[in-house]
């Protein structure tokens, strides 16, 4: 039974009943220490043994011939039909489309050995589940060969690997190094946050031993680039939250680079730039004085006021319908027996009442009978009449008082739109227009140029979205060692990191974890450590361990007298087969731009039809949203050409 089928609502009621007999897994403690498991092994180890938990799909034909998992977690407990799936699909190479990583080349784990397995981690949307249920429950023969499903979902696969837009897509290769390829928060219909998201991909990394993750940012709010923003107001990415840091820039841009315009960009002082913008923007002013006013320190830079207008979101209350922002108080009143759009007409007409008394004091009868024109139930206007003192409706506040002479209730408006009290007032939405607003007037470059403070800002907002590449590392193998510092009994297993070095080119693979028995011998050892490496890597098949570099030992030594726990072992091989994420270049052959750049950073490039050199777009000048021409000569041939003698 495919729990796609059940997750898009499957009908079949003998199929829901046993999706209900699947383990049901608590979404916010899923891979928490001990939850499900303990993972003391290395990542491809850990992998497998998660595995053990989950309900194996019997959908082969929808994963194209993958085997998937499926792990049904609650998000609420006191709302157990609010589930997710978390479906992990084994990748074998033989399997793959493509068995070069292009994440791999653009984050420069280009010269990583191209690995035997993948594991994908997806979280579908309800969008992507529907497509790929519609697609397992379709056993036309033309459905095999993307016929009709082209048709369907515009694509040639209806594999959750292949698909996109999916709450959360993770991949990882069994060596431990991953890519997060996908997160969709409440803004893309998801029902989880992206933070929700976040902390429980991170969850898995950590439990499962990840070594690095990479991805590449991109994410947006409402138009405006959030490593932008957060980089101005913070100093970092969204994603800087879960220690993602850069990894590696486009275009040629360096850590350092991307670090000088954070701290350029953060610096600007308001009042240079507002003297460079507020001649063509007046508004600026009245947004920076609304934000000071409510600010307890003075926000002299542009870090400074993006800073604190990010962090007032989370202490303004949040808004519910036009009515509670008209008159909260009122509408939350659960002994009223009025409907909410009555009380709002009633307090409307009342206002307006008082609107034309030019902000006099008027008693509580004369507010009651200009009212009743309006609105015959007395009772209504009473009750809104005790409800409106000192409260705010809309640009006004509705003061009451007991005249000190007559002792008669009288009420009066105060427009504190113009005041610092009004500062009090923003909202979530007039909140989130000043930043949009505030965005787009700063950041976003303008053409033509201003020279000041907007040329610094243009130049560093540049190198920050260009800066899209993050990794987290999660910490070696070495650093998560169990204590223990000696072999225990004949069938203990021990940690030793292994690493290959390739005597023709010097070069060492990254340290894997190995877990050996004392037990052994150094031959056996050696054997084990070959067929660890071939059942990881590609590459790998056929190599033959002659010697360990840097430990004196004979074939017939027993591990446990020569090697501790957590010793690096470096063993040498002969020639392997040069399989490499960078072997095949994926159609850009040599690469060097003016920018700097020398390796594939995953932008669009074009290549000079006669030194076949490849450069960016941007840097030779072709918009985005024009084509690549189908003749093109880079600067250096043209101006050869033009130089060259006539024949």
């Amino acid at each position: 039974m495919s729990q796609l089928e059940y997750l898009h609502g499957c009908n079949n009621k003998r199929r829901k009943r046993s999706s209900a007999d699947q383990r049901v897994f608590r979404f916010k403690s899923f891979c928490e220490p001990g939850y499900p498991a303990e993972f003391n092994g290395p990542f491809g180890k850990n992998v497998r043994a998660l595995l053990e938990f989950g309900h194996m799909e019997n959908n082969q034909n929808s994963n194209n011939g993958m085997i998937s998992w499926s792990f049904q977690l609650e998000v609420h407990r006191h709302r157990p039909d609010h589930r997710v799936f978390l479906f992990i699909i084994e990748e074998p190479i033989e399997a793959s489309i493509c068995r070069y990583c292009k994440h791999c080349r653009y984050i420069g784990w280009g010269q990583h050995m191209i690995c035997n397995m993948k594991y994908h981690f997806v979280v579908p949307s309800k969008e992507t589940a529907a497509i790929a249920s519609t697609c397992l429950s379709c056993q036309n023969n033309y459905c095999r060969d993307g016929t009709i499903l082209a048709a369907r979902c515009g694509s040639n696969s209806c594999s959750l690997v292949e698909l996109e837009g999916h709450t959360l897509h993770g991949v990882f290769h069994c060596n431990g190094f991953g890519h997060l390829l996908c997160v969709n928060g409440l803004e893309m219909g998801s029902d989880l946050s992206g933070h929700q998201i976040m902390d429980f991909w991170d969850r898995i990394c950590t439990s499962l031993r990840a070594r690095k993750v990479s991805l590449t940012d991109v994410s947006q709010k409402k138009s405006m680039e959030l490593r932008l923003l957060h980089g101005l107001a913070y100093g970092g990415p969204w994603f800087a939250r879960w220690e993602y840091k850069f990894g590696r820039g486009s275009f040629g841009v360096t850590e350092t680079m991307y670090q000088k315009s954070i701290h350029a960009i953060q610096n600007i002082p308001l009042c240079l730039l507002f003297h460079h913008l507020a001649p063509l923007d007046n508004y600026l002013p009245i947004i920076f004085s609304r934000y000071q006013a409510l600010s307890e320190h003075s926000l002299i830079t542009l870090s400074d006021l993006f800073y604190f207008m990010l962090e007032l979101r989370s202490r303004l209350p949040k808004e519910a319908s036009p009515a509670d922002i008209f008159n909260p108080k009122i509408l939350l009143e659960t002994s009223c027996r009025w409907s909410p759009k009555r009380v709002e007409m009633a307090t409307q007409v009342i206002v307006e009442a008082l609107k034309r008394a030019e902000l006099k004091w008027v008693s509580r009868q004369e507010v009651r009978d200009a009212a009743r024109a309006y609105i015959g139930d007395t009772g209504l206007l009473d009750f809104v009449l005790k409800s409106l003192g000192n409260h705010v409706v809309g640009k006004y506040l509705v003061r009451r008082s007991l005249n000190p002479v007559t002792k008669v209730l009288e009420y009066c408006l105060e427009d504190v739109s113009v005041s610092h009290e009004n500062l009090m007032l923003v909202t979530r939405v007039q909140l989130a227009k000043d930043i949009l607003y505030l965005y787009k007037s700063t950041l976003r470059e303008r053409k033509p140029p201003m020279a000041g403070p907007s040329s610094t800002i243009s130049i560093a907002s540049r190198v920050i979205q260009d800066s899209k590449h993050l990794v987290k590392e999660f910490g070696s193998y070495h650093q998560n060692l169990p204590p223990k510092n000696k072999f225990g009994s004949d069938n203990e297993l021990i940690d030793v990191f292994c690493a290959l070095q390739l005597k023709d080119k010097q070069l060492m693979l990254p340290y894997e974890l190995v877990q050996v028995k004392g037990t052994m011998n150094i031959a056996e050892f050696k054997m084990l450590v070959e067929k660890w490496f071939k059942d990881m890597y590609l590459g790998l098949n056929g190599i033959v361990i002659r010697s360990i570099v840097n430990l004196n030992a004979n074939d017939n030594d027993f591990v446990s007298g020569l090697i501790e726990e957590g010793k690096d072992v470096v063993l040498e091989v002969g020639i392997c087969h040069d399989i490499y994420e960078n072997s095949q270049n994926q159609g850009h052959g040599f690469i060097e731009c003016a920018c700097g750049t020398k390796e594939d950073d995953g932008e669009r490039m074009v290549a000079c039809d006669i030194c076949e050199v490849w450069q960016h777009t941007r840097c030779v000048r072709i918009p985005n949203n024009e084509e690549v021409p189908r003749i093109f000569l880079c600067d250096r041939c043209e101006q050869d050409i033009v130089l060259s003698p006539l024949i």
